[in-house]
């Protein structure tokens, strides 16, 4: 049985929740997200104690439990995007590797020999100060996954730590060859 599934989300103030068949739409300050959910959970919205609740469908098969608790995440993560949002920072490491923003793409240049265009999806916000890389948004998947692109276009490599990495992410240095004796 799932522990997770069993709380109730609490939904402050603000927000609107609009739960039809099984699509949830949730409506704060920061943005609008929508999910559909399985047909293995049941989802219900209190307004008079202003929460959601999550239960399994009556007749549902084994994995529901694990539905259960995952769907009640998805909704709270939901709920805190648009109310906070997500952001996620990275840091472009290199002499004379730079990023900005061309209206609806992020340009990298990153020592290759064409600079990097990365369509920036809609829902998103990006913001770049020098060598910083700011990702914000109400969805956190969304956020995650173009942050996830981006730094995968140059990873970070161990020797002279020159790469796109997350500002919170440490690199392991390797020590080079050693020449002469």
């Amino acid at each position: 049985m799932s522990r997770i599934g069993k709380k109730p989300v609490p939904v402050p103030a603000g927000v609107k929740i609009a739960v039809k068949d099984r699509v949830v739409n949730i409506e704060g300050p920061k943005g609008k997200l929508s999910m559909t959910h399985r047909p293995d959970v049941v989802v219900s919205y209190a307004d008079a104690e202003k929460t959601i609740k999550v239960e399994t469908a009556t007749g549902a098969g084994p994995d529901a439990s694990a539905y259960w608790g995952t769907t009640r995440a998805l909704l709270r993560n939901m709920v805190e995007g648009v109310t906070k949002g997500y952001e996620k920072q990275l840091e472009v490491v290199g002499v004379g590797w730079t990023a900005a923003v061309m209206g609806k793409k992020l340009k990298l240049t990153v020592g290759l020999a064409n600079s990097i265009m990365v369509d920036i999806p809609t829902g998103l916000t990006v913001a770049v100060d020098k060598a910083m890389v700011k990702v914000s948004g109400p969805d956190k998947q969304l956020v995650g996954q173009f942050a996830s692109a981006v730094r995968a276009t140059r990873k970070p490599e161990p020797y002279n730590g020159k790469g796109i990495k997350y500002t919170t992410e440490t690199i392991k240095r390797k020590q080079g060859k050693q020449f002469g004796a």
